[in-house]
């Protein structure tokens, strides 16, 4: 029997290896069979701004009931006054089915997941007297694993809509009002389009705080020279953009890299080899690194309460030569199941660092209202 028995643990470690052997090999091919789609590309028609006008279409926005920004964790209180911002916040992919290469605005399990990445990641901005997050077409998280014309199609479709939407964000503007950008992942990534096309070289550059642009790679050569900003080089700077991409140690970014290098930049060329912007969020400075005792507060997430709690002091972080941000090993604390391969907290990429965030969206608000009052 014990002979048995130690034939099954040998065939099971034996089974464990050649897996682990089989996703450290074919790990691509077997991520992109879980999650790129396997249909055909279904063309939509582009909606018109003025869908956006339906409150519906808003996941966060002034006057929303129930609004998922306006959450605050624990210690944490709202100002007596607001900050007379208006913040543009696009959330990251939702939707992970592979059943569409864009999902629906009615996915009841994608809508439920962007109440919740709303609630964790634009609430650092809501001393803003204003947070206005849409609602779009978003691509399938699939669309970037894969090189396949679709996945730039189902992404282009996903812009057509955030575009239409900041249209109708800029409409309720008040005359001179300063705004701000925020974005993560696929949020991120259109962010960087929507730069190009609606602020550089525009009157909204000189009433842009600043574009917090997080976790999406930046890159230096092919990106920031046609968003019309230059990266954030001080922590009381404005009219600046932001950017990092987390990872504990040790860490396996070739697929991230990988990723990267299939796209083009907003030049058109390739970013392949190109180095991309890491901004502590720390230091509030790019290429720079901090221990622990610099965070003022990592969200640990409540998932069954959908809420979190802040824990100070846990998480450090530095810009490696990689771009990447480093946070060591990974931290001692219950984040959850959601850590991707390779130590990639991309997930996590907001809320590691969320009172940090928080304070320095405060700084950069303060900092743009002392260079209009010195005109």
């Amino acid at each position: 029997m014990a002979r048995k028995f130690l034939y099954v643990i040998a065939g099971v470690t034996v089974l464990v290896l050649a897996l682990l052997l089989a996703l450290r090999l074919w790990s691509e091919d077997l991520t992109e069979m879980a999650f790129v789609p396997g249909v055909s590309f279904a063309g939509q028609q582009a909606l018109p701004p003025e869908s956006w006008e339906n409150p519906a279409m808003w996941a966060a926005r002034p006057g929303l009931k129930d609004d998922p920004s306006s959450w605050l964790p624990p210690g944490v209180t709202a100002p007596e006054q607001k900050l007379p911002v208006a913040v543009f916040f696009v959330h990251p992919t939702s939707y992970v089915a592979r059943d569409a290469w864009n999902g629906s605005l009615d996915d009841a399990t994608s809508r439920q997941r962007t109440a919740l990445f709303v609630k964790g990641m634009a609430s650092p901005f809501n001393e803003a007297e204003a947070l206005w997050a849409p609602r779009y077409r978003q691509a399938a998280i699939g669309a970037f694993l894969t090189a396949r014309p679709e996945a730039a199609q189902a992404l282009d479709l996903a812009y057509g809509d955030v575009l239409a939407a900041f249209e109708i964000f800029t409409r309720h503007l008040p005359k001179g009002q300063p705004i701000a950008l925020a974005g993560h992942s696929q949020g991120a990534f259109l962010l960087r389009r929507l730069l190009r096309d609606r602020i550089a070289g525009t009157p909204l550059a000189k009433r842009l705080v600043g574009a917090w642009v997080i976790g999406w790679p930046v890159s230096m050569e092919h990106d920031l020279p046609k968003m019309g900003l230059p990266a954030c080089e001080r922590a009381d700077q404005a009219g600046c953009v932001v950017s990092w991409l987390s990872v504990a140690d040790p860490a396996d970014t070739e697929m991230l890299v990988k990723a990267y290098a299939r796209r083009t930049g907003l030049d058109g060329k390739s970013v392949a080899g190109s180095a991309f912007l890491c901004t502590n969020p720390l230091t509030g400075t790019p290429g720079t690194s901090s221990d622990a005792s610099a965070n003022l507060g990592t969200l640990v997430p409540d998932f069954a309460a959908s809420g979190g709690t802040l824990a100070a002091q846990v998480v450090p972080a530095a810009c490696g030569p990689d771009n990447f941000l480093h946070i060591g090993p990974p931290p001692k604390l219950d984040l959850g199941p959601y850590v991707l391969p390779g130590n990639n907290y991309h997930l996590y990429d907001v809320t590691l660092f969320w009172a940090n965030l928080r304070a320095d969206f405060e700084r950069r608000v303060a900092a743009w209202q002392k260079t209009q009052a010195q005109k």
